[in-house]
């Protein structure tokens, strides 16, 4: 090869070096004090020559779900979902047309479903998620995820999942951090799109679960796990620190939530010896997403706000912060 065609080569080679290093991979966050902290905590604790420096194996990091990686409003997805696989099964369920709150759903009396609260709640996740193996779950899950669509913005619910949030999962990543998902909703339900959706494995996944029951010979004959009406793990509030201990078994190095559901976590996180990073998700943009913290019944953020205040923890406001808030659109 001629040799100026050798130098045109490295000089072509050279620019794409650089260009690569160069690109942000926080791209949909505001150059600002948020994204400087992230960027600084995460180079304190990776480079070797730093008086913080914290071993890969020890890199933990750890997400709520809910409002934290994908929108929540107005209800949470997975009571969407339980929603719709009870107007599903009613067919071979006649009493559920006089029973409450099953007649309310169906009859479409929000404020009446709204009124039965936490049991009633309850009573519709439990028909809408046991019964069934965990296989057959799984599926209807995913059926579901490929036609539902959010009543706002007309789009699958995989579809709102916040870009940057990917973008600074896949940041931890490349930066040896294992990211985990430590949340209040079924564990079932996420493990069928955390992978696809946020780069997190099945195993990797913490959040509430109800019993399971082994049967020999389930509907194809093979051996399955029944999934059963008793709760038997709720991974929210205090929970959700057990969780990281029972299911993780080390204290996070960075950890990242929403709502009053995840003050135990973070302050967990933050209460560990050497480096931490803690940080709230503040939803302020009511013209992109929605906006609400202390007053709203999903996604309250209150005493975890005023935690977040007093320790200086980030604050992440969605308006200000982020330049883009949907992984497909705005």
């Amino acid at each position: 090869m001629p040799q100026r065609s050798c130098r045109i080569l490295l000089f072509a080679t050279l620019l794409v070096a650089t260009a690569v290093a160069s690109a942000d991979p926080l791209a949909s966050w505001a150059d600002g004090a948020g994204k400087k902290a992230i960027v600084d905590f995460v180079a304190g604790v990776t480079r070797e020559d730093s008086a913080d420096y914290v071993p890969p194996r020890e890199r933990i990091a750890v997400f709520d779900n809910d409002g934290t990686l994908w929108a929540e409003q107005p209800i949470y997805f997975q009571f969407a979902f339980a929603i719709d696989r009870v107007k599903t099964l009613a067919s071979v369920h006649p009493e559920w047309r006089t029973t409450a709150p099953f007649k309310d759903l169906l009859a479409g009396d929000t404020k009446a479903l709204a009124a039965s609260g936490k049991q009633g709640l309850l009573q519709v996740m439990a028909a809408a998620h046991t019964g069934i193996t965990t296989e057959d779950f799984s599926t209807i899950v995913g059926s579901w995820l490929a036609t539902a669509k959010h009543p706002r913005f007309q789009r699958q619910y995989t579809e709102l999942a916040y870009q940057p949030m990917l973008e600074l999962l896949d940041y931890l990543r490349s930066q040896n951090f294992k990211t985990f998902i430590v949340s209040g909703g079924g564990v079932e339900f996420m493990r069928v799109f955390a992978e696809q959706v946020y780069g997190i494995p099945p195993e990797q996944v913490i959040g509430s679960s109800a019993v399971t029951k082994f049967v020999p010979v389930g509907t194809n004959g093979k051996p399955a796990l029944i999934k059963e009406p008793q709760v038997e793990f709720i991974d929210d509030g205090p929970g959700k620190p057990s969780g990281i201990n029972r299911f993780i078994g080390r204290r996070p190095l960075l950890a990242f939530g929403n709502s009053d559901g995840d003050l135990q976590m973070l302050q967990w996180t933050a209460g560990g010896a050497g480096p931490r990073f803690v940080a709230l998700l503040h939803h302020t943009d009511a013209d992109r997403e929605y906006a609400y913290d202390r007053q709203s019944p999903v996604g309250k953020l209150d005493k975890a706000l005023d935690e977040a205040r007093r320790q200086q923890w980030l604050v992440v406001d969605m308006k200000r912060d982020w330049l883009r808030i949907f992984s497909a659109g705005k």
